[in-house]
């Protein structure tokens, strides 16, 4: 049977807007890391609740994680929420 090519791949995922999505941030834990990915996230989602952010520190204690989850209403705002958390020096890692 040949391929179709309007199919997206089997890998891409489909996101329907407006949906909740969580966004985890990694980073070192420093004074002012959580206000600064609170700000950002804030900036990109502006009906974002700071206080539902989760906070999970790392086994050893240096690395923290925060997941917030944003109400996402298209992929383009999703993007530059990543890519501002992205470029924050104290961020390790956007998952």
């Amino acid at each position: 049977m040949p391929e179709r090519k309007d199919r997206q791949p089997d890998t891409a995922v489909a996101l329907a807007f407006p949906a909740p999505f969580p966004i985890k941030v990694m980073g070192r834990r420093e004074a002012g890391f959580a206000s600064a990915v609170i700000e950002i996230v804030t900036r990109h989602a502006p009906d974002f609740l700071p206080a539902s952010i989760e906070t999970r520190p790392s086994r050893a204690g240096k690395y923290v994680s925060l997941t917030a989850t944003v109400n996402a209403v298209s992929r383009e705002q999703l993007d530059a929420l990543y890519r501002e958390l992205c470029d924050h020096p104290a961020v390790v890692m956007v998952l």
